[in-house]
């Protein structure tokens, strides 16, 4: 229990600091992270408190869809955007090409790595995947085609608020996948617990 609680508690910053490198690099993110910057730029709320803000209302639609959060899923909506927040904050905008592509590259890499710790954690999904899997549940979609549906509504909605959509957006979605795969069984705590264990947890992002 204490190394589950540890990589929740580091997990979750941690993917907050990836997502905030992410936004530094200035080449585009994270579809629900250009969803958030868009809604940033309008309202003139910090990206991160936005993200905490997504992060809550998401949560409230799991209600119809009978969704049940973990202390991993609120401590999601608490502690992703304030991470992201606080980066964005201190860290300041990189410039340069070669710059913006090393901090890119490390923004993924972090969020991979953090996804791994606290999906591992096995404390419950982050609001966003909750949503997609009480679809499928609910509505008989495939869990891809919600993912698809959502992220894409999402996506174009910021884009169109003024998020940044660019080479960054689509090297998080094609490596996004099998860096989690990797770090994923490196963190799963249910590696851990003998024969009986359970299968190790889908490959999720918040």
């Amino acid at each position: 229990m204490t190394r589950r609680v540890l990589q929740l508690l580091i997990g979750l910053p941690l993917y907050g600091f990836g997502c905030g490198l992410m936004i530094d690099a200035g080449l585009g993110v994270d579809p629900w992270t250009v969803f958030a910057e868009g809604l940033a730029l309008r309202t003139g709320i910090g990206v991160g408190w936005i993200t905490n803000i997504v992060g809550l209302l998401v949560l409230l639609l799991w209600i119809p869809l009978r969704q049940r959060p973990g202390i991993g899923t609120l401590l999601n909506v608490l502690l992703v955007g304030t991470a992201i927040q606080a980066t964005v904050t201190v860290i300041p905008p990189v410039h340069g090409l070669v710059l913006q592509v090393l901090l890119l590259l490390a923004g993924v890499v972090v969020v991979a790595v953090a996804s791994g710790l606290y999906i591992g954690a096995r404390f419950g999904p982050g609001p966003r995947d909750g949503l997609m899997t009480g679809m499928h549940a609910r509505l008989g979609w495939p869990i891809w085609v919600a993912r698809l549906v959502v992220e894409v509504t999402v996506l174009i909605t910021g884009w169109l608020l003024g998020g940044t959509v660019g080479i960054g957006t689509v090297v998080f979605a094609l490596g996004i996948g099998p860096l989690v795969h990797v770090a994923l069984p490196l963190f799963d705590t249910a590696r851990t617990r003998g024969p009986g264990r359970i299968p190790a947890a889908r490959a999720e992002t918040a």
